[in-house]
């Protein structure tokens, strides 16, 4: 599948993502306003399985396999586009993502959109999940049950994006993924491989907040997310 849209198809990005439901766009343009109009789910030209994905959020709103959809507001299938190259991974829902129901759109959120954008990616232009799709409470640690429950969705939203590029943003995300038990500084600055996609592990925005010493490290890993995003693009338009 194509990875970043040009210009030329950012109203088709934008319908699509409409169609399929997302509700937190950074960028929009009058021009795609006036445009959006078709809530069709068929297959684009690409080959995105657009049906497969709106089925796929609707289980995940409406999930009841773990004991967290007693105690949350709502689920939380990501934001962005499915239609990217580069997909970021966190560990769970917070406070302010669990009542807007998008993916970090509290204090880390508002970082992690400075890192995309110091990188040349909008929220628009890439997809950002996490592990669990609903907030534990407190936001405790997710446990090995809820893990359990909610990877299989994490797996089908990887499947069908089929990423250049996983950006693990914080322990719990890398460990899951790469199904390993190290700290974070044994697994940074590394290129790993999930399924067959490349994968970089750094630090979750929320860690950087309270640990300023922590930025200059995951600047240099969402660097080698980029350069790595930029050599797959390459790859698979030489094939």
């Amino acid at each position: 599948m194509s990875a970043r849209r040009t210009s030329d198809e950012g109203v088709a990005r934008l319908a699509r993502a409409r169609a399929l439901g997302e509700r937190f766009l950074y960028r929009i343009d009058e021009v795609a306003e006036e445009t959006v109009s078709s809530t069709s789910t068929a297959p684009d030209e690409t080959g995105f399985d657009a049906s497969g994905w709106d089925a796929l959020r609707q289980e995940v709103l409406d999930c009841t396999k773990c004991e967290l959809h007693k105690s949350r507001t709502q689920g939380v299938f990501g934001s962005g586009t499915p239609d990217t190259g580069f997909m970021i991974v966190g560990e769970a829902p917070g406070y302010y993502e669990d009542q807007q129901g998008e993916a970090f759109v509290g204090k880390a959120g508002q970082l992690l959109t400075k890192i995309l954008a110091a990188i040349g990616f909008g929220r628009d232009e890439v997809f950002i999940t996490n592990i669990l799709k609903s907030r534990p409470p407190k936001n405790a640690d997710p446990s090995p049950d809820q893990i359990a429950a909610c990877e299989p969705y994490l797996e089908r939203q990887i499947e069908i994006i089929d990423p250049a590029v996983i950006l693990a943003l914080g322990r719990h995300a890398a460990r899951t993924l790469l199904g390993v038990d190290g700290s974070m500084a044994s697994l940074r600055g590394r290129v790993f491989e999930y399924r067959g996609v490349p994968l970089v592990a750094t630090y979750h925005p929320a860690a950087l907040l309270r640990n300023p010493n922590l930025k200059r490290p995951t600047w240099e890993d969402v660097q080698l997310a980029r350069k790595v995003y930029d050599e797959e693009l390459q790859r698979r338009a030489s094939q």
